[in-house]
C-alpha cells in the first residue's frame, strides 16, 4: 500500500481543532491494537499562531514538567524520580505545536526490542506479532500510523534508530548537549540525547530550531563512507535495502567510498560504550535495585554495571575526546558521512526478544544495538531513514553518521533522498485500515 499520510500543515483555528480532535480520536482508536499512549492529553486553545500552528506531536513519557510526573515505563508507584523540569514540551507550546499523547517506552529506557514486563510491550503499526524497537517504542509506533507528524524521545544507545528502522520512520539523533536533557529522565549521562521522530526529515527540520539550544552549521556532505566489513555481516535483505539507499544518496550528489574494514574500529568505540552505558546506568539508579519492581531481565541488567570498577568506567568516559578525534581522521575527513545499517538484522519478532519466551534469543536482542551504540559514545549526530523492505515487507532503515554539529547537513542530506524516494510514504499494514485519508 502506497497512501501517503495527508500533510498536517492547515492554518485556519476551524481546521486546527479539526486536526486537534482528529488527531486524539485517531490514537484513541489505535490504543487497543498498539499500546503505545500512556495519555491523551487534552487539547489546548484552537488558535495557535505561531510557526508550528496546529503541528500534533507526542512525547515520550520521560519528560517531567510542573504539572506532571513521568512514568518512564513503569506504574506511578514504581517510576523513578526525575529532577527538575523540561522546557522542550514549553517551547514546542508556544511555536504552536500540539502535544496530542504521551507515549509509552521500555522500563527506565533500557531495552533496544520495545519489551516492558511492567505495562506491556508497544506493538509494531507494520505487524502487531513483530517488536516496535526500544526504547522509544511508542513515539516512533505514533508517528508510523498516523497519529501524529512527530515523537520527541531519547536515545542512549540507539533508542530513536532502531524504533525508527523497525517502524519505518526517521529517527533523529542529535549531537550530545544540543538539545537539552534537564527534567528528562537520565540513564547514563555522558551517553543521553533528545532528539526526534517523523515520517520525513522535512518534517524534523521544522520543529529542531525550536528543540536546540544553540544552531549549528556544517557543509554538506560531500562523500559517503560505505563499510563492506559491516555490510557483509547484515542479513541479505539489509543489505540489499541499504545498497538501494546508498545509490540513493549517490544520486543526491554525494560521492560514495567503499571502505573494506571499518568493523575494528567500530567495535573499539562500542566495548567503551558499553562500559560507559552499564557503570553510569547502574550508578544513577542503584537505588532500584534495592526493591523489588524491576522486572528480572531489567535488574540483571542494571546489576551488571555495578561489576564495573570506578577507575575502569571513568577511563572509558575520558576516551571518546581520543576515539572521535580518530573516527573523524579516518572516516569524516573531507566533509564525510558514514553510512551503514542501523541494524544487521531484520526486525524480530516480539517472542525473540521476550525472556519469559521459549523462543527468545540473547543474540538477537544484542544485535539491534550493536551498530548504534558507538554513535553515542562519540557523541555525534544521526539519521536514520527508511530505506526499503524485507521479504515479508517490514521496513528497513539506514542511518547517516557525521560529525558534531552537522545536524542541520545530516538532515537536509535525508530530505533530498527522501524528495526522490518513497520508503517514509507508506502506510503500515496493520493499521491501514484506521487511515481514512
Amino acid at each position: 500500500m502506497t497512501t501517503r499520510i495527508r500533510d498536517w500543515s492547515e492554518l485556519d483555528p476551524t481546521a486546527q481543532r479539526r486536526r486537534r480532535e482528529a488527531a486524539r480520536a485517531h490514537a484513541a482508536a489505535l490504543e487497543p491494537l498498539l499500546n503505545a499512549f500512556v495519555e491523551i492529553v487534552p487539547p489546548g486553545p484552537p488558535d495557535a499562531t505561531g510557526p508550528l500552528r496546529g503541528l500534533p506531536y507526542t512525547a515520550k513519557d520521560m519528560f517531567r514538567t510542573p504539572g506532571r510526573e513521568p512514568g518512564c515505563g513503569f506504574t506511578a508507584d514504581l517510576a523513578p524520580r526525575v529532577d527538575g523540569f523540561s522546557d522542550l514540551l514549553d517551547r514546542l507550546t508556544a511555536a504552536g505545536a500540539d502535544l496530542v499523547a504521551f507515549t509509552g517506552m521500555t522500563e527506565l529506557a533500557y531495552e533496544p526490542s520495545g519489551y516492558n514486563q511492567t505495562l506491556g510491550r508497544v506493538r509494531n503499526p507494520w505487524n502487531l506479532d513483530f517488536v516496535s524497537g526500544g526504547s522509544s517504542s511508542g513515539s516512533a509506533a505514533a508517528v508510523a500510523s498516523g497519529a501524529v507528524v512527530a515523537a520527541l524521545g531519547s536515545d542512549t544507545g540507539g533508542s530513536l534508530r532502531i524504533p525508527a528502522h523497525a517502524c519505518g520512520v526517521t529517527g533523529w539523533k542529535p549531537t550530545w548537549g544540543l538539545v537539552s536533557t534537564d527534567g528528562a529522565m537520565a540513564l547514563a549521562p555522558t551517553l543521553d540525547t533528545t532528539g526526534l521522530m517523523a515520517r520525513s526529515a522535512d518534517d524534523i527540520l521544522q520543529m529542531a530550531p525550536f528543540l536546540a539550544s544553540h544552531s549549528t552549521a556544517a557543509e554538506a556532505p560531500r562523500r559517503a563512507v560505505v563499510p563492506d566489513d559491516v555490510a557483509a555481516e547484515s542479513d541479505p535483505a539489509i543489505r540489499r535495502c541499504l545498497a538501494d539507499a546508498v545509490a540513493a544518496i549517490e544520486a543526491a550528489g554525494v560521492v560514495v567510498e567503499r571502505r573494506p574494514a571499518l568493523l575494528p574500529l567500530l567495535e573499539t568505540i562500542d566495548r567503551h560504550a558499553l562500559v560507559v552505558m552499564q557503570g553510569e546506568s547502574a550508578r544513577h539508579h542503584r537505588s532500584l535495585l534495592d526493591g523489588d519492581g524491576l522486572a528480572p531481565a531489567l535488574k540483571k541488567r542494571l546489576a551488571k554495571g555495578l561489576e564495573i570498577a570506578d577507575e575502569v568506567l571513568a577511563e572509558s568516559v575520558t576516551a571518546r575526546e581520543r576515539l572521535l578525534r580518530q573516527f573523524e581522521t579516518e572516516v569524516l575527513s573531507g566533509h564525510g558521512v558514514l553510512v551503514l545499517p542501523v541494524m544487521p538484522i531484520t526486525t524480530p519478532r516480539a517472542d525473540r526478544c521476550d525472556p519469559a519466551s521459549d523462543r527468545f534469543s540473547a543474540r538477537a536482542l544484542y544485535a539491534l544495538s550493536r551498530w548504534t551504540r558507538f554513535v553515542n559514545m562519540l557523541g555525534v549526530p544521526a539519521v536514520a531513514m527508511p530505506a526499503g523492505f524485507d521479504g515479508i515487507s517490514m521496513p528497513v532503515g539506514v542511518q547517516i553518521v557525521g560529525r558534531a554539529g552537522a545536524d542541520l547537513a545530516l538532515l537536509d542530506l535525508v530530505r533530498n533522498v527522501q524528495a526522490s524516494t518513497s520508503w517514509h510514504a507508506r502506510v503500515p499494514d496493520a493499521v491501514a485500515h484506521l487511515i481514512r485519508d
